[in-house]
C-alpha cells in the first residue's frame, strides 16, 4: 500500500527513482514508525502522512543539490538526508544530531538499508569541524541567522547551504548571499515551502 502510494506522489514530479529505491524509502518509514513508538522520533505518526511530510518534503530538494559531500545539520530521524541518500547514491552524507538515540537510529537504517553513502554522527554542529562540504542542508533546523551562524565553518569555497524554509523568511546575515529562492511544491501537500541556496 506504502510502496503504491509512495509511486503516485512521485508520478507527480519529474524525479526518476528506480524500484529498489522506492522500496529503500518505504522500508525506511516502517522503520521510523516502529522506532516512534518508543523513541518519539517524529511528531508524525502516521505512516501515510510521513509519506508527503517527511519523504516527498525531502526528495523535491534533490535536483537543486550540486557537488558531490553533503551534511544534514539538525538531522533528527534522517530527514532529509536518508531519502536524498537513497536516491543519490553517488553523493555522501553526513548526518549529525546531538542525540544519541536519533544516532542509534540512523545506525540502524544504514545497516538494514545497506547504505553506504551515510555518515551518523553526534555532535553539536559548532563543534564538528572535521572537513568541508559542498552542500550544507537544513530542515526544520533553527533560525536562518542561527544555522549560517553555528554552520559558517562547514561548506567549502564553493560550497552553499541549502535551507528548506516555509515561507516565512528570515533576513539574510552580513556577509552572506541569497544565490536562489526556490518555490517548491509538495506532492500531496498544500504547505507552502521554499528552499534557500545561499553562498
Amino acid at each position: 500500500m506504502l510502496k503504491k502510494k509512495l509511486t503516485n506522489l512521485i508520478d507527480q514530479t519529474d524525479l526518476k527513482i528506480s524500484d529498489q529505491q522506492k522500496d529503500q524509502l518505504v522500508h525506511y518509514i516502517t522503520m521510523l514508525d516502529k522506532w516512534n513508538k518508543a523513541y518519539n522520533l517524529t511528531a508524525v505518526r502516521d505512516p501515510n502522512e510521513m509519506l508527503v511530510k517527511h519523504i516527498m518534503d525531502s526528495l523535491v530538494v534533490s535536483p537543486y543539490l550540486t557537488g558531490k559531500t553533503f551534511i544534514d545539520v539538525g538531522t533528527g530521524p534522517g530527514l532529509p538526508g536518508i531519502p536524498l541518500a537513497i536516491i543519490n547514491p553517488d553523493k555522501q552524507f553526513d548526518l549529525v544530531d546531538s542525540l544519541g538515540k536519533r544516532i542509534r537510529f540512523l545506525k540502524q537504517v544504514q545497516f538494514e538499508l545497506k547504505l553506504t553513502n551515510i555518515n551518523p554522527v553526534q555532535s553539536r554542529i559548532e563543534e564538528y569541524r572535521q572537513k568541508q562540504f559542498d552542500g550544507v542542508i537544513s530542515r526544520a533546523f533553527a533560525s536562518l541567522q542561527d544555522m549560517l551562524s553555528w554552520c559558517k565553518h562547514l561548506p567549502d569555497q564553493q560550497g552553499s547551504f541549502y535551507a528548506l524554509k516555509a515561507n516565512d523568511l528570515d533576513p539574510i546575515p552580513e556577509g552572506f548571499s541569497l544565490k536562489q529562492n526556490i518555490n517548491l511544491t509538495i506532492p500531496g501537500s498544500n504547505a507552502q515551502r521554499c528552499l534557500l541556496i545561499i553562498q
